[in-house]
């Protein structure tokens, strides 16, 4: 997995974000970091099929019928559905896979490696980002 170094390195050179599993649902950890990441600057592109708008952005139901490859892919999803998510990511040719906190699935982790992208599991990207914010790197 990626180094501090490699983390601060891509949350710098991301501009735009698939968040697979955005909800506005308040109970959801999706609902406060799409709405972070859009005050920080980053273009997201909410994906879901339950809602059409999410973050009062317009939603879409899968990575496939993005109009853009995003920097990033971020997920909110169950960890057994990130080996077909990792498999999207690389469809799409998104060069960065982002596994949110309490994601880990060492199948879709090797999949996106394999097909070259970075890969961050088992971690907030709100946490790594206000880290990297603290230290004055941005």
């Amino acid at each position: 997995m990626p180094l501090p170094a490699d983390i601060e390195r891509l949350l710098r050179d991301t501009r735009s974000i698939a968040l697979v599993g955005a909800s506005d649902d308040p109970a959801r950890a999706s609902a406060r970091i799409g709405p972070y990441l859009i005050a920080h600057g980053y273009t997201v592109w909410p994906i879901t099929p339950q809602y059409p708008m999410v973050y009062g952005l317009p939603s879409l139901p899968s990575l496939d019928a993005l109009a853009h490859t995003p920097d990033l892919v971020l997920c909110f999803r169950r960890s057994e559905a990130m080996p077909e998510l990792a498999r999207a990511a690389v469809r799409i040719g998104a060069p960065a896979l982002w596994m949110q906190t309490g994601i880990i699935n060492e199948e879709a982790a090797d999949l996106a490696l394999a097909a070259g992208l970075t890969v961050v599991m088992d971690r907030c990207i709100q946490v790594d980002h206000r880290a990297w914010m603290a230290e004055g790197t941005r």
